[in-house]
């Protein structure tokens, strides 16, 4: 097995670990009822109404970014989801380094299963004339 092969196929299993932290553990906490959610919800400012509109938005990117036709497009939400997750946890002053980091790990999944993505970060122009390749 190639180098590159190895390293899409860690790509692919980090997606899906993603996916799965937004499909089978984030959004059923906005899906399901239980006690006190209403006032976790609230100290956070959304009602629970809006947390399963959310929720269903969280789904849905988290499998579109699982599709191979639309996972840059599923990237791209989960990263504005996870910025407006972040946003709330600083404006309630809880830390809010875990979504900071998920969204690090999504580009990075997403990376490894399109090494393409990783050249986007790479300027020629921006780099002196010695240094471009």
């Amino acid at each position: 097995m190639t180098g590159s092969k190895k390293l899409r196929i860690a790509g692919w299993v980090l997606s899906v670990l993603v996916a799965a932290l937004f499909i089978f553990m984030s959004a059923p906490m906005k899906f399901s009822e239980w006690e006190g959610k209403e006032k976790a919800f609230e100290e956070m400012g959304y009602k629970s109404d809006v947390m399963f509109k959310i929720g269903i938005v969280e789904v849905a990117a988290a499998v579109l970014f699982l599709i191979p036709q639309t996972g840059f497009l599923g990237a791209i939400l989960l990263t504005g989801y996870l910025g407006g997750a972040t946003a709330t946890h600083v404006r309630i002053g809880q830390p809010f380094i875990i979504p900071v980091i998920i969204g690090v790990v999504v580009w990075i999944a997403y990376g490894l299963r399109r090494p393409e993505v990783f050249k986007l970060l790479y300027c020629s122009r921006c780099a002196p004339a010695s240094e471009t390749p």
